[in-house]
Parts: C-alpha cells; structure tokens; sequence
C-alpha cells in the first residue's frame, strides 16, 4: 500500500545530503584520483552510481510504502487453534485495546503517537523517512541502511585516496576542493559511524526476530521474570535462519532485493509455541 506524500524538513535534508555525497564522490574524488575518463574511473563511478541509486530507490520505497494499518474491524480470534498466542496487558490480563483507536490491537502491532494510528509490527517512528518503520516497510527500510553504509564507507575510501593521491595537482585541490573535502569528512565520518551502529543494531534484531520496542519491552520482562524465578524467551524467535527468511524472505538471493510479498498480513506471526504447544499468552 502507498501512502501519500507529506512535506519533511528531515526528508529533504537527507536528499540533499545523498546528492551532495554522489556529486562530491563522483565529480571529485574519483576524477581526482583516477580522472573519468579512465578506466578505474569509469568502473568506479559506475559501481558508485548503482550504489547510490540502490540508496535512493530503496529510500524512496520506505517513504512511500505504508507501514500497515490496523482495521477498526479486527477482532483476536481466541479460539484459534491454529494461533496458540494471543498478547495481554500485563496488568489486567485482557486482551490488548487501544483507547485511542478504539479497537484491538494485533499481536506485535503498537500505537504511533506521530502517526496518531496503531502500525502493524511496528519498530519505530522514522522522522528521517516521515514515516513508520513497520511490517511492510521494514525490510526495505534495512536494505537501505545496508546501501547507505556501503555508499558512505565507499566514498570515504575515495575520499582518502584522491587526497593521497600524488599524481594530481595539489595546488588545485588544495585550493577549489578544499571546502568540498572538509563538508565532506565531516559529512562522511559520523554518517559511516552512525548508520554502521544502526545496521549492526538492525542485524542483531533480525536474527533474533525482534522489533525496537520488543527489544525493550523484552528487556522489562526478562528483569520481571528473572524477579519472579522464571525464564524469559521472546515468543516470535524461531532460530537464526528462520529469523532470516521471516524478515528478509524465504530465498537468499531476494534478501538484498525490496521484496515483500512473503510478509503476509501482519495479523498473525509464527511463533515458538505453534509446534510446542507452550502457553497461549504473551504479556
């Protein structure tokens, strides 16, 4: 499902920053390093440009992709043998319902405050997208990360390089560059930094199937479990590999793709208990 498009300042602050890393890196650093028209240079702009449209494409895709909606229809079915889980508030026991939407919530589903409706498998509110990070953009959302990471280390390489780079004239680049290299390094440097951190958090809740608020909300169960004498095991990990093919899809060569016709609904989620027969609620 698309969602429209709303005016972002964040949205076209990381635009202009995309476009300014693809023209400092192509127009500069490699023709710097290896000239254009050679053929390094052509390789390289050539493989940078890919990159850098993967980027924009799957950014793009998150933008414009709804996260998924909750209908105001939707009733848990708890008589679902099929379903052995169904999530409770931790206080009352009752099935979860949000006041503000005025209908249940699916399992994994959470109410976005910015949003003002309840995502389905939501992880969190994206303002650099100006848009959920959910169950049907999710996927698309990591590819990105994966691509920006991949761009900003690339470029920093040729950055790094068409200035140790000795067959070029160091007057010039001294002089016309020199404020494209510093907006650069200091563009470059925290953006690999901190989109690295971000895909390595990323990686780590897929392998364990788990969403950014799950994470949290797993850390209170665990304190609360641990309180009570009891083991606590996050009810949707189903093993690394499945984890993988539950996210990213069932086939390997479509993991850095933006598909997503395997996610199915959003409503239900296989979890551990479906061939263990284990307890039927998760607080």
């Amino acid at each position: 499902m698309k969602r429209s498009c709303r005016f972002s300042l964040p949205v076209t602050v990381v635009a202009t920053a995309i476009a300014y890393v693809y023209f400092s890196t192509v127009f500069v650093f490699i023709d710097q390093w290896f000239g254009l028209r050679s053929s390094p240079g052509i390789m390289n702009a050539v493989v940078f440009t890919a990159v850098a449209l993967m980027c924009v494409f799957n950014y793009s895709v998150a933008i414009f992709t709804d996260p998924g909606g909750v209908s105001s229809t939707f009733v848990p079915d708890i008589q679902d043998a099929e379903n052995p889980i169904h999530e409770i508030k931790r206080k009352s026991g009752d099935l979860r319902y949000c006041q503000k939407c005025s209908h249940y919530k699916p399992p994994r589903a959470h109410h976005c405050r910015v949003c003002r409706r309840c995502v389905l498998r939501m992880d969190h509110h994206c303002i650099w997208m100006n848009n959920c990070v959910g169950h049907a953009n999710y996927k698309v959302f990591f590819i990105f990360i994966m691509y920006a990471v991949i761009a900003c280390i690339y470029s920093l390489v040729l950055l790094v390089g068409s200035l140790t780079n000795d067959e070029k004239d160091e007057q010039q680049s001294e002089g016309s560059f020199r404020t494209v290299y510093v907006i650069s390094g200091l563009l470059l440097v925290p953006l690999s930094v901190a989109l690295s951190v971000l895909l390595g958090w990323h990686i780590y809740l897929i392998l364990r199937n788990k969403t950014t608020i799950e994470y949290h909300e797993g850390v209170r169960a665990m304190w609360l479990a641990e309180k009570g004498g009891d083991v606590y095991s996050h009810p949707y990990d189903l093993g690394v590999y499945e984890n993988l093919t539950l996210v990213l899809g069932p086939s390997i060569l479509c993991w850095l793709c933006p598909t997503s016709r395997y996610i199915g609904s959003g409503l239900r989620f296989r979890t551990a208990y479906d061939k263990t027969g284990g307890p039927s609620t998760s607080k």
